[in-house]
């Protein structure tokens, strides 16, 4: 079976395939891998029952949504569009929950409710979300849910972070009781609870927000039957980085929960929303050096590639570090960041930048933004930089029409060890085909 294995080591064969088929850039994911992570979380500890939503925003390919449907996930949405490509995409709205900074109105509105009457499942961010479904909920008691913004946070950086006062996620802690008295008013039950403070959250925080979770609970919502602790499970990308510890999380909810019941004669069913640790380390980027440039003996070497933040924007967002390897046009591999299957020879250090017309495109960027080189071998022009740990967060958020380039093609290595394209590239056509 062919298999890229994990994100710390690479087949340079299907590397080479996949571009002498596809073209470059090109997003090359794994589906081994995907359902391996699937079942690891789907075998977290519980008390009293799990449901393991994948947060789409991370990759909403239709291919993905169904392989991770198929493997017993449900879906968590963040906005109308993201619920509709599900549906799409074969998911019923059963399995999906809403969770989304819009306020539909109009047509919108009139849509979700619609969609609640078939079992969406709505989780309300807002008092305004609240009352303009407050009618609706009165008279069809749907299934809702109610995001608490708890006032502390944690995630991998600054703008990861959704649950302290700097952001503006869910309803704060101080209009709890204002949003209770208006379900009071309109005979409207929250039976789910759901709290999310960042993505790459530090998992002595995320214990910290079973406990905040849990005693908000038992102080407000007597009706709900879930606790939902979001998402934000760590996934490494780099070798120097440790992913969340998924077996002791579910340990520790498990024995809070269970304690919990000890207390208030009240089982709750636990929920958690993953996204990077499902499908991050499934991804590669395979871009192509096209050029080579210095700024002199006190500069930098740089390395063009034929797809930089237009593929992946998180460096240039978050200072977000991923794996380089740099593979030779007939396969070799020249270099890789984990020492288990790097060649000797890595003095040469450079910075991996795009073709953009931006300063920041570059995948070498540290938290401050600015380029720091990367020790690697030195390549030739027309061999291949991949960008690993890419399957989250970076086809879904690239900028990809910047510059007017196109959106790259999406592969699928299935588990039979075939390619399967499973999004065209886009044209340019198709770029300006809704201009007027």
């Amino acid at each position: 079976m062919k298999k890229m294995n994990h994100f710390s080591s690479i087949n340079t064969k299907l590397i080479l395939e996949a571009k002498e088929k596809f073209g470059t850039p090109l997003y090359l994911y794994e589906e081994n891998l995907i359902i391996e992570k699937c079942r690891s979380v789907l075998a977290m500890s519980n008390a009293y029952g799990l449901t393991v939503r994948y947060a789409m925003k991370a990759n909403s390919n239709r291919t993905l949504l169904q392989i991770i449907d198929e493997q017993g996930l449900l879906i968590d949405a963040s906005s109308l569009n993201e619920v509709r490509r599900a549906k799409m995409a074969g998911i019923s709205y059963e399995k999906i929950i809403l969770t989304t900074q819009e306020v539909p109105e109009n047509e919108d509105l009139a849509e979700l409710e619609q969609m609640l009457i078939k079992g969406l499942t709505y989780n309300v961010c807002s008092l305004r979300q609240l009352r303009l479904i407050g009618d609706f909920a009165k008279a069809h008691k749907p299934g809702l849910s109610i995001r608490i913004h708890p006032g502390v946070g944690s995630g991998e950086s600054a703008s990861r972070n959704t649950g302290d006062n700097y952001s503006c996620f869910g309803v704060h802690l101080s209009d709890i009781e204002t949003a209770l008295e208006y379900a009071d008013k309109k005979d409207i039950k929250f039976t789910q609870v759901h709290v999310h403070i960042g993505s790459g959250a530090d998992p002595e925080k995320w214990k910290q927000n079973i406990d905040l979770e849990l005693a908000i609970i038992e102080k407000y919502f007597p009706d709900a039957k879930t606790v939902s602790f979001g998402g934000g499970l760590k996934e490494a990308r780099m070798p120097e980085e440790n992913s969340a510890d998924i077996k002791a999380l579910g340990d520790y909810a498990k024995m809070r929960i269970e304690e919990f019941y000890q207390k208030t004669g009240r089982k709750l069913k636990m929920e958690i929303e993953p996204g990077t640790f499902i499908v991050a380390n499934s991804g590669y980027i395979i871009t192509k050096i096209i050029d080579k440039k210095s700024t002199g003996k006190e500069g930098l070497n740089f390395l063009i590639t034929n797809g930089g933040m237009e593929v992946n924007v998180r460096p240039l967002m978050y200072g977000a570090q991923h794996p380089l390897y740099l593979i030779s046009k007939t396969g070799r591999l020249l270099s890789s960041e984990f020492a288990s299957e790097s060649p000797a020879d890595s003095s040469y250090q450079a910075v991996i930048v795009g073709r953009c017309c931006e300063s920041g495109d570059s995948q070498c960027l540290d938290d401050q933004g600015r380029n720091s080189p990367r020790k690697m071998a030195e390549p030739e022009i027309g061999d291949l930089v991949v960008i690993g740990g890419a399957g989250a967060y970076c086809s879904s958020m690239a900028p990809f029409n910047y510059n007017s380039h196109t959106q790259s093609a999406e592969v699928l290595l299935l588990q039979s060890g075939q390619l399967k394209l499973i999004r065209k590239k886009q044209t340019l056509a198709q770029v300006i085909e809704n201009e007027i």
